[in-house]
Parts: C-alpha cells; structure tokens; sequence
C-alpha cells in the first residue's frame, strides 16, 4: 500500500510508543487521528508534530474500555480526515500484580484488562471495516506484547489480554482476507514509558538480565515495523517480536 495520503487512526497516540508511530506514519505521508483518553496534552503535542509534517491530523477522545465509545471514535477518525486506510490498536491498560498474587487480580481489575485490550481492538477493527472497504483496501495492526508469548509481564490478566490479542489478529487476518491485511507487534519491555512503570521491578530486572542485546525494545523500531506491516501487500496474519532478543532460562 502506498502511504501517501492515507489516513490513519492510532489509538494511544498520545503516548510514548503512540507518538511515535504517529510521528512514522506521518513521516510516510499519512494524515492522522490521534486517540487519547486522559493526555490531551500529550496528544496535542503529537498533533502538533504531524501537523509539522504537513499532515492532516484531528484528535479523537477514546475510553476503549467502554464498548459504546468505540464505533463513534472509528466515524470521528474517519469524518476528521475525510477517509479510514489505517488503524493501529495501541492503547492499552495494565497493572502490576505479581503471579502469585491471585488474591489481588479482582474481577472488576481483569474485565478492565480484558475489555480494554481484547474486546476494544476487537470492536475498533470492527468498526473500521466498513470504511476501509469503501476504499477497496485497509490495514490494522495490533500492538500486543511479549506477555502474549511467554507467562511474564505485568499481570495474568495482561499476559492473557495479550496472548488473546495475538490470536484475534490472526483471526481477523483469516476473516477481513483479501482486502484489509491484519497484523501484530509485540513489543518487550520499553523502559521510561508509563506502561513499564506499572511492571512489577522483579520482573523488570529479570527481562534485564535475558536480553541479549543489553537493551530493550525501542520505540522507532516498533514504530518502523507498524510502517512496514501497512505497505506490505502480501502479508497478514504475522506476529512480529520486538524485545532486543528476549531469552528464557
């Protein structure tokens, strides 16, 4: 897919990881619908950047976890820059709760985790469609995590979210084939974020140790591979690991 002139709604934008995808994507030539919940001064900082860029960008408010809010975010996105090729599923919530800690993984924290990210990308995509179709051609990609791969990360109930996450992309892959492709980033640990900070520091230290880069994933390699998953024509279904070589002992 050429880049050039598409539109694209990231959620999260106004995040670390979310900043910089907008800022790829735009680079690339895409107009921009930055989501946030909370960091309007952040998203406004990112629409600032794109709209350096000579870019289109509008600012879409988004509780991803309220099921009602996510199809009128899609049609906001998509009547802010007059068309929809693109979605990047990024936001997402986590908590830290150490494994063994049932005790402390409530209902009301894992329906949290698991609405906000498994059922709001699920409803997001599903909400986009109609307008990526309209253009003959779209693209999704989800921001899961190496959670979803291995028993690691923040919380079961994250871990799960994630691992879920990853087996709707190829799901989705299989049932928006040939004209909307669908894939997956999963990021490791990206220290300095707000997302790494909620992570239990046992198991931030022990991701430390087991990379054998000596460094973590990067935010412009994520964002780079968010930009290759949406020109690519003939891949879909993909999951990509981006953790600077993660090794379990």
């Amino acid at each position: 897919m050429d880049l050039q002139e598409r539109a694209a709604f990231v959620t999260g934008g106004s995040g670390d990881l979310g900043a910089a995808i907008c800022e790829r994507l735009a680079r690339a030539g895409c107009d921009l619908a930055v989501g946030y919940l909370g960091n309007k001064d952040g998203a406004e900082k990112v629409a600032g950047v794109v709209k350096g860029l000579g870019r289109k960008v509008t600012m879409v408010q988004l509780d991803q976890a309220d099921a009602a809010s996510c199809e009128p975010a899609v049609n906001a996105a998509a009547a802010g820059l007059g068309r929809l090729d693109i979605l990047v599923n990024n936001a997402g919530w986590n908590i830290g709760i150490p494994f063994p800690e049932l005790d402390k993984l409530t209902v009301e924290v894992w329906d949290r985790l698991q609405h906000t990210n498994l059922r709001g990308p699920f409803l997001l995509a599903k909400a986009a469609v109609p307008h990526m179709r309209a253009q003959g051609a779209g693209r999704i990609v989800n921001i899961a995590s190496i959670a979803g791969h291995r028993p690691t990360g923040s919380s079961i109930g994250y871990a799960t979210s994630k691992a879920a996450l990853v087996h709707l992309t190829r799901c989705l892959a299989v049932a928006l084939a040939p004209a909307i492709t669908v894939n997956c980033v999963s990021p490791g640990l990206i220290e300095g974020t707000r997302m790494a900070q909620r992570i239990p520091p046992a198991v931030v230290e022990s991701v430390r140790k087991s990379v054998v880069l000596g460094r973590g994933a990067d935010v412009k390699d994520i964002a780079a591979q968010v930009e290759t998953f949406c020109r690519a024509d003939s891949v879909t279904g993909q999951v990509l690991v981006v953790d600077g070589g993660l090794v379990f002992h």
